[in-house]
């Protein structure tokens, strides 16, 4: 077992802005990082995937809506920050709080043991015993990819939205971008000027302009309980070259089959497709017995970053802090 893990009355899952802010929420509550409660992260490299995205991604939020309440964010409020500049932030975040991860540890399970209140932590560096334990593994952890995607084969390449850096990496001809969401449009614009691109979505979600997307998510306008798109709009997208098409449904070889039942051929594919969150660890009750403030079923098991555990912006940088608040609190008060 690594040192520092043992012998803590709160371990954190995830070394991410949820876990910060929990982490925050738990200092603020007079417990003491590295020995009352101890955050580890499965990134052997020590880097946050805010440091993975690709280079023009800038936040929907403004910079006064896309900080943790204890820090505020420096620069222009009004400028919409870029990843670099958040990863940045919660590297100053984390050594402000005095807060010293375990990088490379990752958590794989969790469970009861006996009748008390102890949980029992599996990890990649063995077995821990702790009484709470907190998911801050974060709601976009684990690429989503479309079954038919392993039936697709391309002359150049295929990536997921998390592998995109720039137009360079995808080599001349024509590139399907999948997804209607607002990754799926930034990126098909910014590739259109450089490639031919055709967008493939589902039934085209509504629009809302960026400039005035809110701070918590929570109060973000939806249609049939989706969220609208941020940034440019389908038609401005046409305008830009890019061709529209419908949902992929299949593949065979390397053409796509789209829901219309037309058919495309290209070079090279880009999947907006979204993620998963990265409560997979976690056990069956758990997710039975959750809450909408980061409670779960599992007494001493806590989650936050993730809003089908909690409020519905609890994945955005000012809206994770409910959630963290409230679970500290339980976490003071409790054994």
């Amino acid at each position: 077992m690594r040192a520092g893990l043992s012998h803590r009355r709160a371990i954190v899952v995830g070394a991410g802005q949820a876990g910060l802010a929990v982490a925050a929420s738990l200092i603020a509550r007079g417990m003491r990082p590295q020995q009352d409660f101890v955050v580890i992260d499965a990134s052997r490299d020590g880097l946050r995937s805010w440091t993975s995205r690709w280079h023009s991604m800038r936040l929907l939020t403004q910079a006064r809506h896309s900080a943790l309440a204890t820090r505020p964010l420096r620069g222009d409020p009004r400028e919409h920050p870029p990843a670099s500049q958040i990863a940045d932030y919660l590297d100053q975040v984390e050594q402000a709080l005095g807060v010293k991860p375990l990088w490379g540890v990752r958590a794989v399970g969790v469970e009861k043991r006996g009748d008390g209140s102890v949980l029992q932590l599996h990890t990649t560096e063995g077995e821990v015993q702790t009484r709470n334990i907190v998911c801050a593994t974060g709601a976009s952890s684990r690429p989503r990819i479309p079954t038919w995607a392993q039936y697709l084969h391309v002359p150049d390449v295929i990536l997921h939205s998390s592998q995109y850096q720039s137009p360079r990496q995808i080599p001349s001809g024509k590139v399907l971008v999948v997804g209607g969401g607002t990754s799926g449009v930034q990126l098909a614009g910014e590739l259109s000027a450089t490639h031919p691109v055709t967008l493939a979505v589902r039934p085209r979600l509504p629009h809302g302009p960026l400039c005035v997307f809110p701070a918590n998510a929570r109060y973000a306008p939806r249609a049939a309980g989706r969220r609208p798109t941020l940034g440019n709009r389908y038609r401005e997208l046409t305008a830009m070259g890019v061709t529209l098409a419908p949902a992929v449904v299949s593949a065979v070889g390397g053409e796509v089959i789209f829901a219309d039942g037309s058919t495309f051929a290209p070079d090279s594919v880009v999947l907006a497709t979204g993620y998963h969150s990265g409560d997979e660890w976690l056990p069956p009750e758990a997710s039975r017995g959750r809450t909408r403030s980061g409670m779960t079923g599992l007494a001493g098991l806590f989650v936050a970053g993730i809003p089908a555990y909690a409020n519905r912006g609890a994945d955005t940088l000012a809206g994770v802090g409910s959630a963290a608040n409230t679970i500290a609190r339980a976490i003071a008060d409790g054994p």
